[in-house]
């Protein structure tokens, strides 16, 4: 029994950390494709740990708050709607955070998602190539908002 225990611990340790995988591959994409400069990654509030911005980019002057979803080919629910009203809650909070260290503050920003899709592996066991999907200026702060 303890024997089947530990063996069950080392293959969960030994298994690939898919987010961070997916936030590599995204950022990478982010500045390949679209000339993205990565600014943070994993950013987190020193306050409140909890608040998490996992991918802080320029595009030209605007400052890109990005949050990275990865999903498998046959997941229900893609990356984009997972971003959910909930977890918009805790990003608006943790951009905000970001936002009240800057200075001087940034005069544009926003908010978008990259989903990458992660394909089943064959019967052979081969897999393709992962779906890089990005979402820009996706709805996460209201019309009046204000942050200073």
């Amino acid at each position: 029994m303890l024997r089947e225990l530990w063996q069950r611990l080392r293959q969960w340790l030994a298994r690939p950390n898919t987010g961070a995988w997916a936030e590599r591959l995204a950022a990478d994409w982010l500045q390949r494709e679209r000339g993205f400069a990565i600014v943070a990654r994993n950013w987190r509030n020193p306050r409140d740990r909890r608040e998490e911005l996992d991918l802080v980019c320029r595009d030209g002057d605007v400052l890109v708050f990005v949050e990275v979803k990865a999903r498998s080919e046959r997941a229900r629910v893609s990356g984009y709607y997972a971003v959910n009203a909930r977890k918009k809650r805790v990003l608006a909070r943790a951009a905000k955070s970001y936002l009240r260290r800057l200075r001087p503050a940034p005069p544009f920003f926003r908010f978008d998602v990259v989903e990458v899709t992660i394909p089943v592996p064959a019967a052979d066991g081969t897999r393709g190539e992962p779906e890089i999907r990005h979402f820009d200026r996706v709805p996460l702060f209201g019309k009046d908002y204000r942050w200073w």
